[in-house]
């Protein structure tokens, strides 16, 4: 068993004791007060008198494992540090500062562990009060859930990907341990490969939003939507839940937006715990899935409340399940887009744009940016095809002095929907901006030519690069 000393024992010190004692620690009390000594005494604790100050102090306390210096007085905390190193002991040592000055100060000394009192309970009352705001939160939004009378409308965002539908799963778990029943609505499409084997791994079920008749719902819940681009949505909504702020005021019966944290998975893995649910096995899996892709496996701007929610889904979570959905197979579809991606990329200086041309599948663009990445010498790929009559781009980057999201921004702001994080973006222009021409079989070759120049000169313009000053640039058929 470890044995403690406290020297100074104030009401910080205090506390402390008795809280060792109470485990069952062996704890000698060291405070220059003779009357306060006394009291300790009193209640069965072992205090001797002495002002910490004094070298005999680190003397008596040298056979301790454990040295806590407590006193409200700074510099005879100092003292005691440096009389107790002296020594050359071995003893782990906790210290008591006043402000990030003395802490600074009792660490040069050789103090292993400093506290400030003031920023402990500062942190100790954020913490009451994000708990608070938490359980307040959840009583608003069980409000509005328990209000549905018909069926609750969970609707993703356009094109959905992990850590929209995960979310979504939650608040469907969510509203079945209220009594209500919801459904899943989505636009577009769910392309991705690895986005599909999530859904179907995990059996967590979808319905196209034009599939159904919106007015059969009663409550509508718009979930991880900010970013996906203006959804037609038709009826008044309910509840708003995000991690990103909405371009536009929101108009909802209640709103939960929380630009601190990197993943909407991680505000509903926060319910799911202040509901007390017990999580089934597939939602915890999507959620950590969620997190995790949303961070990039904790590699991009990860939080401390993503990694507490990571770490309370972890052990319910089916690994397994997430190994599979993390190495789905490659599709013709996506292995033709990469094929054709390599083979006319243009590379200038770390940078690297491809065109894929006219495709069917524009998830397999992701994929095929995020393979590109993976060839020597290259930190920042965007790949572009054409679907119908839009041109779709997505693009990947490990340079940490770019925002490869605000460069697509910055690139086409003016003639497209473009965003997306420091590490990954993507972007849709209408055909007909570039080129003011239909499209046809006998024209497609002729329009893809013309978009392929025009997107790469404005990409390579956004990231900087002078594309007749680059002598590195070449052509993948070079």
């Amino acid at each position: 068993m470890s044995t403690y000393a406290i020297l100074g024992c104030g009401s910080v010190g205090h506390a402390v004791a008795e809280e060792l004692v109470e485990r069952g620690k062996d704890v000698l009390i060291v405070d220059r007060d003779e009357s306060r000594v006394e009291a300790l005494r009193d209640q069965d604790l072992n205090a001797q008198a002495a002002d910490i100050r004094d070298e005999e102090v680190a003397a008596l306390v040298a056979d301790r494992d454990v040295v806590l210096v407590m006193a409200s007085d700074v510099e005879a905390n100092e003292a005691a540090v440096r009389n107790i190193r002296s020594r050359d002991d071995e003893q782990f040592l906790v210290v008591r500062a006043s402000d990030p000055v003395s802490s600074d100060e009792l660490t040069g000394l050789g103090a292993d562990v400093v506290i400030n009192p003031s920023s402990v309970i500062a942190d100790a009352a954020l913490h009451a009060l994000e708990s608070g705001e938490l359980e307040y939160k959840a009583r608003q939004l069980a409000e509005v859930i328990e209000g549905t009378t018909d069926r609750l409308a969970i609707v993703t965002h356009d094109n959905p990907d992990p850590d929209s539908i995960a979310a979504a799963a939650a608040l469907q778990s969510i509203a079945d341990h209220l009594g209500v029943g919801a459904d899943i609505l989505y636009f577009g499409e769910i392309g991705h490969q690895e986005n599909r084997a999530f859904v179907n791994l995990l059996d967590i079920e979808l319905t196209p939003y034009d599939d159904v008749d919106i007015d059969d719902y009663d409550t509508i819940a718009l979930v991880d939507p900010a970013k996906a681009g203006e959804m037609q949505v038709e009826g008044s909504i309910d509840v708003f839940i995000d991690h990103y702020e909405a371009d536009d005021e929101i108009e909802a019966e209640f709103v939960d937006v929380r630009p601190n944290v990197s993943a909407t998975s991680t505000i509903l893995t926060k319910y799911i715990q202040e509901f007390d649910l017990s999580v089934s096995q597939e939602v915890a899996t999507a959620l950590l899935y969620g997190i995790r892709a949303e961070t990039l496996d904790f590699r991009r701007e990860t939080t401390p409340a993503d990694l507490t929610a990571a770490a309370y889904l972890y052990p319910f979570a089916d690994h397994d399940v997430l190994e599979q959905v993390e190495s789905p197979n490659m599709s013709p579809e996506t292995l033709d887009v990469l094929a054709e991606a390599i083979t006319n990329r243009d590379v200038q200086g770390s940078h690297l744009v491809s065109d894929a041309g006219f495709i069917r599948d524009r998830d397999a663009l992701a994929q095929a940016a995020q393979q590109l990445l993976n060839l020597e010498g290259i930190t920042t790929t965007a790949v572009f095809g054409i679907v119908d009559d839009t041109i779709y781009l997505a693009a990947r980057s490990k340079d940490i002095r770019m925002n490869i999201g605000k460069v697509l921004q910055d690139a086409f702001h003016d003639i497209g929907e473009a965003g997306g994080h420091s590490t990954q973006g993507s972007a849709e222009i209408p055909l007909g901006i570039f080129t003011g021409i239909e499209t046809s079989e006998e024209n497609r070759e002729t329009l893809l030519g013309l978009t392929e120049e025009a997107v790469k000169r404005k990409l390579f313009d956004a990231m900087g690069v002078d594309q007749e000053a680059t002598s590195s640039g070449q052509n993948g058929s070079s």
